[in-house]
């Protein structure tokens, strides 16, 4: 049997797994090992790198949803048929940052809720944890399927930018999310919100000025500015009918994904 570390994964996927082998298995160079993960309606196969002769690695798949599905170890060698070595379950879960996404997109146009966010700002989380959060967020929405029609600044187009309000901008940016901030400037509505002034005066602008953050002014203000480095940066997607190829450039890993 291999262990795989960790046992689960989040829905949005993208995080590192560990896949120990067992001794009968630590072969030659020449085995390339793959990891085939079957839920109910996708199939999902990654390709997989050697840390050590014991341990291999590969990164989570994003999933469709929560379940607990199959995952098979293959081996491949040049001019041998592919084996299944071991078979082991995993589970895909919705964490936290999925529940935040969820709710953050839900509420682009709700002011009680966003007044809410704000009330959380109070209590700021110190910069690591904002990293992390950040990082997770902004992965999670990436992989929510939003509405066509949703836009950041809620579904009532009828508000007039004069309004004052606030809006997922002014949120993002007070927390200093750098990767949400350019999740949300790419949706529609996401320029916009950019000279929105909440009842205090501030823009989203504004507030990163007066925070001090500055990479967070140089991506609202400056066109050439590139999208901050993270995880997703890292991977590049190719969608073509039922199937995506992804490519993680960080670990050098290939996930093929299609609909079962």
């Amino acid at each position: 049997v291999m262990k795989l570390n960790p046992q689960q994964a989040p829905l949005y996927g993208d995080s590192v797994i560990t896949v120990q082998l067992t001794e009968e298995d630590k072969v030659e160079d020449d085995v390339v090992f793959y990891l085939v993960f079957t839920g109910s309606t996708v199939q999902h196969c990654t390709s997989t790198r050697k840390i050590n002769p014991g341990s291999l690695e590969t990164i989570s798949p994003g999933h469709d949803c929560c379940e607990t599905v199959k995952v098979a170890l293959c081996a491949s060698r040049e001019g041998h048929p592919v084996l299944v070595v071991a078979e082991e379950s995993f589970q895909f879960v919705q964490d936290e940052a999925y529940d935040a996404a969820q709710f953050l997109a839900t509420c682009a146009g709700n002011q009680q809720a966003l007044n809410f966010t704000r009330f959380l700002d109070r209590s700021r989380p110190p910069a690591a944890d904002v990293d992390f959060l950040d990082e997770k967020v902004a992965l999670a929405f990436r992989h929510l399927k939003l509405p066509a029609e949703w836009n950041v600044l809620g579904a009532d187009q009828s508000l007039t930018d004069n309004i004052p309000r606030e809006t997922l901008m002014h949120f993002a940016v007070r927390l200093g999310l750098l990767r949400l901030t350019w999740f949300l400037l790419q949706q529609p509505g996401g320029r916009g919100a950019l000279s929105i002034h909440n009842n205090e005066g501030a823009t989203p602008v504004s507030l990163a000025l007066e925070r001090g953050y500055q990479k967070l002014h140089q991506l609202l203000t400056e066109e050439e500015a590139r999208e901050p480095d993270s995880w997703s940066t890292l991977s590049h997607t190719v969608h073509s009918g039922d199937y995506s190829v992804k490519h993680h450039r960080g670990l050098d890993v290939y996930m093929l994904t299609a609909k079962a």
